[in-house]
């Protein structure tokens, strides 16, 4: 559920319509709904009732917008971070450095560092390599590391093959097969508390069927790992739970998701973590965009050309992947068209032999389920501006990402003498 609907005809946020917004903001511009990132927040947490004391980490790349952060704060939620400025976000958020998660491949000795000095929850060890150095900055700093292993279960998500995470050939985590061994090593290293594992196979899981084969295999690892000796007391099982993109998207529902984690780690007794993102973020934003002209193209099918592009929504053009495009004056009748963005690649294209609603210049338009993985993987390519955010609360808005203007971009560029 989320709250884009029509009110009088016109595609409202909560009771904001989306037309004033974009008279006020200008286009493109992302539109959020904070009841609906409550709303999803707490359907979530009550999926998992049946778990004792679960940990919820929103995962910040999903979207890092420091107004978003604050309201999930609220909700109770920590943060899932992959970088010291994700980080830096979730703690200016108000989320407890404690509930802080450190994920990613790619940790650099200044973000353990730094982690470690503020005292985040857990960092998710992706290689014994890892481990070695953060024990040795812990040491350095006199300080315990809180730490799990991160397993790779060589499971297939069944999802896009560049959002899948759990494969053999992906590159996170330790195999399976290997992480008894590095487990045992790393546990006697001193500064380093290693108190569990993790995994996350991957993002839009369309089926729990994968995520309970993964569950299956970290619960057998359990047993060796107690076996041999250790002591576990945490498992975080990531995220990845898939969202509605299109009609005939069939996502799992949380409450399935809850009851099925419930069965299968009824004896693991431990802690489980989560690493939510797109189930809490995808429908609670959308992309506002304006009509700049229609173009005949080579059939039957004109070319839509929005000032929306693929800069400010990359997903379409990096995956291939769906979003609903809707007129925010839809007039109950369809017209077939492609729609594209102004920008110079053939790969800015939203759509191709779409049915959509009837638009013509000038006229507004939203991209749906754009909250989660939109405007944190903007760029300013072809000397585009940044595309703000707007968040919108009842009858309220505010903007809660200026739009950085190609003026404001190119004046932190600099010539050097020699070049005057």
């Amino acid at each position: 559920m989320n709250h884009f609907d029509l009110i009088d005809g016109v595609l409202h946020a909560e009771n904001v319509s989306l037309a004033d917004i974009a008279d006020a903001v200008g286009t493109p511009v992302y539109v959020y709904s904070r009841a609906t990132f409550e709303r999803h927040a707490v359907v979530f947490r009550a999926a998992l009732s049946g778990l004792d004391n679960p940990h919820l980490a929103f995962a910040v790349k999903s979207n890092p917008n420091l107004a978003v952060l604050k309201v999930l704060a609220r909700q109770g939620y920590g943060a899932d971070v992959v970088s010291g400025g994700e980080m830096d976000r979730a703690l200016a958020a108000g989320m407890a450095a404690e509930d802080i998660v450190f994920s990613g491949v790619g940790k650099t000795a200044e973000e353990m560092t730094r982690a470690l000095k503020i005292g985040i929850g857990q960092f998710n060890i992706e290689s014994e390599e890892e481990g070695q150095e953060l024990a040795a900055l812990a040491a350095a700093l006199g300080l315990t590391a809180q730490a799990v292993l991160r397993i790779n279960p060589d499971v297939d998500a069944g999802t896009h093959g560049k959002i899948s995470t759990g494969k053999a050939d992906n590159k996170f985590g330790v195999g399976i097969h290997r992480a008894q061994g590095i487990y045992a090593r790393l546990s006697i290293l001193p500064h380093l508390h290693m108190r569990g594992v993790a995994l996350h196979i991957g993002s839009q899981l369309t089926s729990l069927e994968p995520l309970e084969t993964a569950f299956q295999k970290v619960g057998v690892l359990l047993q060796e790992l107690r076996a041999a000796g250790h002591v576990v007391t945490h498992v975080d099982l990531g995220g990845g739970l898939g969202v509605r993109y299109r009609d005939g998207d069939n996502p799992p529902d949380p409450a399935e998701y809850g009851a099925m984690v419930a069965r299968v780690t009824k004896d693991w007794g431990v802690r489980l973590m989560f690493e939510p993102g797109r189930v809490i973020a995808g429908n609670a934003g959308v992309l506002l965009t304006r009509v700049i002209r229609v173009k005949p193209g080579a059939g039957n099918a004109p070319f839509v050309i929005v000032d929306a592009a693929m800069n400010d929504l990359a997903r379409p053009a990096l995956y291939d992947a769906w979003h609903d495009f809707e007129a925010v004056v839809p007039n109950g009748h369809k017209m077939l068209a492609n729609i594209v963005g102004p920008v110079c690649e053939t790969g800015d294209t939203f759509a191709m032999g779409r049915e959509i609603d009837p638009v013509m210049a000038n006229d507004l338009a939203i991209f749906r389920t754009a909250g989660a993985y939109g405007a944190t993987m903007a760029s300013t390519y072809n000397s585009r501006g940044l595309v703000p955010e707007v968040l919108v609360d009842g009858d309220k808005f505010a903007v809660v990402a200026e739009r950085i203007s190609p003026e404001t971009i190119l004046a932190a560029e600099h010539v050097p003498d020699w070049l005057k």
